[in-house]
């Protein structure tokens, strides 16, 4: 492309020297000098119908890209505010979740204690129900023994004399003479 220095140097050469430059040759230096008082003449309306109209959505491309770029702001700000809140929901949960464990095994250590304490109980009771019975069985076993010694004592007895010995009054007098005698201790 031609500078505009190497245009009128051209346009100047071809004019030959007679006269200099003429604005109304279009093959001469003229054209170049019109077609920019043109476009200066016409450069306020493209402004205001074509660059106009273009710069006005440029700017509002920016305006909404900026609304964007704020909403996307406050977006981000509430989501780091709800994922803060939902950690603190969460550690709190935590904290209930182990209370409600610690809880739980007191609750089963009280129940386990409980039963222990009732297996306890009536194994004790248990035991002593039988060392009831055994004292009633051994009483038994003693009261059959003396009515024994009292029956082999009257035989005895009978046999020495060689008498009747066996009238209720007899065995009386040997059923006291029996318990008076103190029982063997084991």
């Amino acid at each position: 492309m031609l500078t505009l220095i190497e245009v009128v140097q051209e346009q100047a050469e071809h004019a030959g020297g007679g006269g200099g430059l003429n604005p109304f040759d279009p093959a001469a230096f003229g054209g170049t000098l019109w077609t920019w008082v043109i476009f200066l003449a016409a450069l306020p309306l493209m402004w205001k119908v074509v660059m106009g109209p273009i710069t006005k959505a440029l700017e509002n491309r920016d305006e909404a890209a900026s609304k964007a770029i704020g909403e996307a702001e406050r977006a981000r700000a509430e989501t780091e505010q709800a994922r803060a809140e939902v950690e603190t929901r969460l550690a709190e949960a935590r904290v209930e979740a182990a209370k409600f464990l610690a809880e739980a095994r007191e609750r089963s250590t009280a129940i386990v204690e409980a039963a222990r304490s009732e297996a306890q109980a009536a194994s004790q009771r248990e035991l002593e129900s039988a060392q009831r019975a055994i004292q009633a069985e051994q009483a038994k076993a003693i009261a059959a023994i003396r009515d024994e010694v009292v029956d082999l004592s009257i035989s005895g007895a009978r046999a020495v004399l060689q008498r009747n010995v066996g009238s209720e009054d007899d065995r009386r007098l040997v059923s006291e003479m029996v318990g008076k005698l103190k029982p063997v201790k084991k």
